[in-house]
């Protein structure tokens, strides 16, 4: 099986090996290359939809969710959405530079307007799902095309939220 975040870019296969429940990460592969990665390990926790991740020996929960082939996963304040592939399935391509909803949800705050310049990392807006805040940032430099919702207006999962050109 292969992976990509956000469905775009670089595919990955990765390989585990487990022991007593514990899943780690033993191999990572992306273009027939072996990509040095550090030590991340893997396991359930007693809470639905909760996963226990170490990294480098520090240990916090993910929040994980899955529609389809896509998992959304919210770990350390952010969102990544990986995808699952078919071994030599076609790439599918997204729109260059939309943000969209991780999950089903409340926008609290729209931080952005059309027309202005963003930093990679920015916070453009801030939306509240499954009682948590998610901070919707800016992947890479460049300016607002788009701004899809306003505040208080529900949105849902997979919705452009904003678009950023350079």
């Amino acid at each position: 099986m292969e992976w990509s975040i956000d469905n775009s870019g670089p595919r990955y296969t990765v390989n585990f090996s487990e022991k007593e429940g514990l899943l780690s990460l033993s191999k990572l592969i992306s273009n027939g290359d072996e990509i040095s990665f550090p030590e991340i390990s893997l396991s359930k926790d007693q809470q639905s939809g909760r996963i226990l991740v170490e990294l480098d020996g520090v240990r916090s929960f993910a929040h994980v969710s899955r529609c389809d082939d896509e998992w959304w996963i919210h770990f350390q304040g952010r969102i990544y959405v990986t995808n699952m592939h078919e071994p030599g399935s076609k790439d599918s391509t997204l729109s260059e530079g939309s943000l969209s909803a991780p999950m089903p949800g409340t926008i609290l705050d729209v931080m952005v307007k059309k027309g202005q310049r963003v930093r990679e990392g920015q916070t453009l807006l801030v939306m509240e799902a499954m009682k948590m805040e998610h901070r919707i940032q800016a992947p890479r430099a460049g300016e607002v095309t788009e701004v899809y919702f306003q505040t208080g207006e529900r949105v849902d999962m997979g919705a452009n939220l904003v678009e950023i050109s350079d």
